[in-house]
């Protein structure tokens, strides 16, 4: 797990606008670790992670797209059922929120076909320390049921 500066862009939806940006960002040689868009009737919210966060907004300033950039969490996500899940329920229960997720294959050395989470939450360093655990879970109080459980 590591932390990764995010950029997120709103684009007019229509033909070409998307391409255009992608273009202009793979003639900058800027790759991507993740990439999400979405909908949103006439404006688009693309997401992604590049490998050279300067690079992109050089481009980015080029080409007059305003963008905002935010840190996220970038997570190592075994190729198993219910990883993901036991991420979330991991930051639920130190009453952290995920403001949004999105995933990408992890393409780095030794992840194994993993996915790699992109995750944006309310405490980054709060975050860091809980995934950090590797699984440890806190020791509950008796009778207590777990914060997701409630």
């Amino acid at each position: 797990m590591r932390t990764a500066k995010q950029l997120s862009v709103s684009l007019v939806n229509k033909p070409g606008r998307l391409a255009d940006m992608l273009g202009a960002l793979a003639k900058g040689k800027v790759n991507f670790l993740a990439l999400s868009v979405m909908d949103s009737r006439d404006r688009g919210m693309v997401r992604f992670v590049p490998d050279e966060f300067d690079a992109a907004t050089e481009v980015l300033e080029k080409l007059n797209i305003r963008f905002d950039a935010a840190d996220v969490l970038l997570v190592d996500v075994p190729n198993q059922n219910g990883a993901f899940r036991n991420i979330c329920e991991r930051l639920a229960s130190d009453h952290l929120n995920i403001d949004y997720a999105y995933c990408s294959v992890n393409t780095e050395k030794g992840a194994k076909g993993n996915m790699l989470a992109v995750i944006k939450v309310n405490d980054l360093s709060k975050a860091q320390k809980v995934l950090q655990t590797n699984g440890q879970s806190k020791r509950q109080l008796p009778g207590r049921r777990p914060v997701h459980a409630r």
